[in-house]
């Protein structure tokens, strides 16, 4: 590499929960530079959650656990090994495992119906801590991949 590696950005605590984690979420959701809306789709999909009555939980900790529920532990990387293309699973970096989880919940989120895009993520949030919904069917996509492909394991990157 001719480049030196980018340097990680330091993000700033959100202002309702003081967690930058939400943050990388809200940076993930934000479309055209549009922060204060996407702070405000996150915190009423919030508020859905909270008005949800089969969760009694407190809606941070529900979309944490969501958001830890759809991460996935395992991907499958394509090697050229003698002019085949082998799909090799390998573990996935923590950083990484965070940003795919997120950007899987936001797309599906998108993806489903409703009227709002503050609905729709609620309803993606709770189906990602009952284990269920498109995101958690995504991440469980990728392991079955992975598994299937185990016996390419030995040709690591």
């Amino acid at each position: 590499m001719r480049k030196s590696r980018a340097k990680k950005r330091i993000l700033l605590p959100d202002p309702k929960f003081g967690d930058t984690l939400v943050t990388r979420f809200v940076n993930c959701l934000m479309i055209s530079g549009n922060k204060q809306k996407a702070f405000k789709i996150f915190y009423n999909a919030l508020d859905l959650v909270k008005k949800n009555e089969t969760i009694d939980e407190d809606p941070l900790v529900v979309w944490k656990k969501s958001l830890s529920n759809i991460m996935p532990e395992v991907e499958v990387r394509s090697r050229r090994v003698g002019g085949a293309t082998f799909q090799i699973p390998m573990p996935v970096r923590p950083d990484r495992k965070v940003s795919m989880g997120m950007s899987w919940l936001i797309n599906f989120s998108r993806k489903r119906s409703g009227k709002t895009m503050a609905e729709k993520l609620a309803a993606e949030i709770i189906a990602g801590f009952n284990e269920e919904g498109g995101a958690y069917k995504k991440k469980t996509e990728v392991h079955k991949m992975a598994e299937s492909n185990k016996a390419f394991s030995h040709f690591k990157i």
